[in-house]
């Protein structure tokens, strides 16, 4: 941790959107916000009229979202803010008479905000208010880090609408002290953050726990996690009981069974949707961002990811892994070999859509 640098992990989405709001308030020279899904609710509305606030005051105010998950905002909603000096864009909007079955299921995911050079927060939660309840995962950094956040920002809102760039400058690694900013676009070669993923589990020496909403991996994945298991390693991945895609819920059986017989332990976690995204091995080495643990994650979504390995992080992440677990259930293998024979009707039906689940 560089000197003055602090790091705070959310897990509540009330205590990060007050504490989101109170950072717009302070903002003095710019607010940098990129996300999936702003809400036409009542976290919308206070979000939109905070930034207003701060335009008025002269603050320059960006605001990317993506057009998929900003379609459910009416074309009015940031009149206001727009009015009052701030710019909205949204992520490559959907040509339906031509992309959508090519390009219009590649979307930004990512999820950062940016503040004065000074904080910066990324993770899981998009500006809504249908996630109140659900358990999330969102870092607050102040310090030094959000100049390359800053730097990111920048470059996805200048290929907002772009459909042909080299892709090669907007996915270099980012290197900040003892942290990487690891980003992915669209590819089915690439994948960065699969592959760094597959080398992080790789060098694990005792433990890998993976937290997230949605668990569909691929084989590289799935075999880099049984060969972490005969290596000695305890391997568990941590995913809600019951998700909001119930088709990836049906989906992602196929494989909680096999895995399970090979070692990998599944834990459930009871309460609401768990949409957290993390990973920690070793209890040392954490990744903090927007990606699922999924094909569609890794192959056609623009994401980011906060790689490192400093003590506070970590302990944040373990802490928070701790308490999920406190509310989780064992995956109940027996029930699993017992399932309906329609459920496994539908999981062989889904597998050829796997990916853009």
């Amino acid at each position: 941790m560089n000197a003055g640098d602090t790091y705070q992990l959310f897990d509540d989405p009330i205590r990060y959107y007050n504490a989101m709001i109170d950072d717009i308030d302070q903002a003095k020279d710019y607010i940098y916000i990129e996300t999936y899904r702003v809400g036409n609710d009542t976290v919308g509305v206070r979000f939109r009229d905070a930034l207003k606030r701060k335009a008025k005051q002269g603050v320059e105010v960006k605001l990317l979202i993506d057009a998929w998950g900003g379609s459910g905002v009416a074309n009015h909603f940031f009149d206001s803010l727009i009015l009052a000096g701030g710019e909205v864009r949204f992520f490559e909007k959907i040509k339906y008479n031509t992309d959508i079955l090519t390009r219009g299921h590649r979307r930004n995911h990512r999820k950062i905000m940016v503040i004065d050079d000074d904080v910066t927060y990324i993770g899981s939660s998009n500006l809504t208010g249908y996630n109140l309840n659900w358990r999330e995962s969102v870092l607050r950094i102040r310090g030094s880090l959000s100049l390359p956040f800053k730097k990111i920002f920048k470059q996805d809102w200048s290929i907002y609408n772009k459909y042909v760039f080299v892709k090669a400058n907007y996915l270099r690694l980012l290197r900040h002290g003892q942290f990487d900013i690891v980003r992915d676009m669209p590819s089915i070669t690439k994948q960065r953050i699969m592959v760094r993923y597959l080398q992080m589990i790789r060098k694990a020496k005792e433990s890998v726990v993976i937290v997230t909403p949605y668990f569909l991996p691929g084989y590289r994945l799935r075999r880099e996690l049984t060969e972490a298991v005969k290596r000695g390693l305890d391997v568990r991945v941590i995913i809600p009981r019951r998700s909001d895609v119930g088709l990836v819920d049906i989906l992602r059986n196929k494989y909680l069974g096999p895995m399970h017989e090979a070692g990998v332990k599944f834990l459930l976690y009871k309460p609401h949707n768990l949409h957290a995204k993390l990973m920690l091995l070793d209890n040392s080495i954490f990744s903090v961002g927007s990606s699922n643990f999924d094909y569609r994650s890794f192959r056609y979504m623009y994401e980011i990811a906060l790689i490192g390995h400093d003590e506070s992080i970590a302990a944040q992440v373990l802490r928070h892994i701790e308490e999920t677990i406190l509310e989780s259930e064992l995956f109940d293998y027996e029930h699993w070999k017992n399932r309906p024979l329609i459920n496994r009707f539908f999981e062989w039906l889904l597998l050829p859509f796997r990916h853009l689940l």
